[in-house]
């Protein structure tokens, strides 16, 4: 059995209600784009991204925002470990790709074509 099995409680109970607050949130900036389509587009656009930030921030504070937050902080640590290749390296793999892809098409065109009159020759007879 796992020692952090979940059980619910008033946290899962608060959840529940900032999920819906957020979720309430980004639908009232979806509607309210929609309703107020005469105003300007500026004006709707900040009150768009002010909902959406708004819904953001609750969702933030939920067990699995937090986790998704976590999740994205250690990712970008993890991107920062990663070796790119140099420009050199990676011409020299996109010729090869472009190289292998241009043999295939060819192979695969030669192919069809032997099957075509193949198919052709035996719906003659």
């Amino acid at each position: 059995m796992k020692a952090n099995a979940e059980t619910p409680n008033s946290s899962s109970a608060a959840d529940t209600i900032k999920w819906i607050v957020a979720f309430a949130l980004a639908a009232a900036a979806v509607v309210g784009n929609y309703l107020y389509g005469e105003m300007s587009v500026v004006i709707r656009a900040a009150g768009v991204v002010v909902l959406i930030a708004a819904a953001l921030g609750v969702a933030a504070t939920t067990v699995k925002g937090q986790s998704a937050i976590s999740f994205a902080r250690e990712s970008r640590m993890e991107i920062r470990k990663v070796v790119w290749p140099t420009r050199q390296e990676t011409m020299q793999t996109t010729f090869i790709v472009l190289a292998v892809s241009i043999v295939m098409a060819l192979a695969l065109w030669g192919i069809d074509g032997i099957m075509v009159r193949l198919v052709a020759f035996v719906t003659e007879l």
